[in-house]
């Protein structure tokens, strides 16, 4: 290959989402809509959807002249932002960007590779922690006790990391299929969404309340709906699409530990009635069985004591969420939004 040559140019077109809600993340947002703007592959159009701020909406419209900023047409939280953006995008895909994350060189153009493969219908890339400067930290990084990981530097990864939305130990290292993306760095055609629908507005987070797994759900539903159809369809992890993931003061205590993997266990159990338990904890059972078993032993060899008990909590919280979601008229409020049967 002449290396002098261009890159070639993705197979598809893409519409980049970044979905704001309180100016306490300005300087958060602003890098984010600027990190798009910098990749050497350009979207459509890149919209940044407002919750139901209107401050905030006048200030991104006036700082952001040539991205399209709406409100949430929809109701108040992340998935409903997130379909109001998909409404409106023409990108033959859809790219959701978190809005305390900036994307590195090439991220979009690795994230858009693979769609050229028909069979592929959403990839998803990794999310590098950034750990807060002024606290005590287990190692070099900055990573902090609540949340362990094997030494690595930087970019290490620790299996509790989906905590903060970033990407965990566990996930694949190389181009893989998975059952699922994460919400901080992901991708779906935009066919996806016509074909089943959009992200259910019952489940995910709204401000800082930290339910989710919206983006689980709506993975999960659409392979069901292409498989139901006689379709075999991918969804990819690529791990050459990074981005960097502020992570707060406030989401690296105990509490919010705890507070977490509660909310974990509680969406868990909403989507599972959404999806089926089969589908909705496949990942989660290789994941307890295998991985977090070995964090467990490394930490307590390690003499690190307040990271072996975060791996407990967690697994303890998180279980009391999904068991205390699975009891009768906890999840009753849940439902799934309508296919426009495209």
């Amino acid at each position: 290959m002449n290396l002098f040559e261009p890159a070639p140019e993705p197979p598809v077109t893409a519409t980049v989402v970044v979905c704001v809600y309180t100016e306490k993340r300005w300087a958060d947002i602003v890098a984010a809509v600027e990190s798009v703007a910098a990749q050497d592959v350009l979207p459509v159009e890149t919209i940044v959807v407002v919750d139901h701020n209107e401050g905030l909406l006048e200030r991104a419209r006036e700082a952001f002249p040539r991205v399209q900023v709406v409100p949430n047409a929809h109701k108040q939280g992340l998935s409903g932002a997130r379909n109001t953006a998909v409404e409106l995008a023409t990108g033959d895909v859809v790219v959701f960007l978190d809005d305390d994350a900036t994307a590195r060189p090439g991220w979009l153009r690795a994230l858009l590779a693979p769609y050229a493969d028909p069979a592929v219908i959403g990839v998803g890339g990794v999310a590098h922690p950034r750990w807060p400067v002024a606290r005590t930290a287990v190692d070099d990084s900055g990573r902090p006790a609540t949340l362990p990981g094997a030494p690595g530097g930087r970019d290490a990864t620790g299996e509790l990391d989906w905590v903060v939305g970033c990407t965990y130990t566990g996930q694949p290292t190389e181009q893989a299929e998975v059952r699922n993306l994460m919400g901080c760095n992901m991708s779906l055609r935009r066919e996806v969404f016509k074909r089943v629908g959009g992200f259910a507005e019952d489940i995910g987070r709204i401000g800082k309340n930290p339910l989710g797994c919206e983006e689980t759900e709506l993975c999960i539903r659409a392979r069901q709906a292409y498989k139901a159809d006689g379709r075999e369809v991918k969804i990819l992890f690529e791990p050459r699409a990074e981005v960097d993931h502020r992570v707060s003061d406030d989401r690296v205590d105990w509490s919010y530990l705890r507070r977490r993997s509660w909310a974990e266990g509680l969406s868990k159990a909403a989507v599972s009635k959404l999806v089926g338990q089969g589908d909705a904890l496949s990942t989660e059972s290789r994941y307890v069985a295998t991985v977090l078993p070995k964090a467990l032993i490394r930490e307590v060899k390690a003499k690190r004591p307040a990271s072996a008990a975060a791996v407990v909590l967690c697994l303890g919280f998180t279980t009391a969420g999904y068991v205390r979601g699975k009891l009768p008229g906890a999840t009753s409020h849940v439902s799934l939004p309508a296919a426009d049967g495209a």
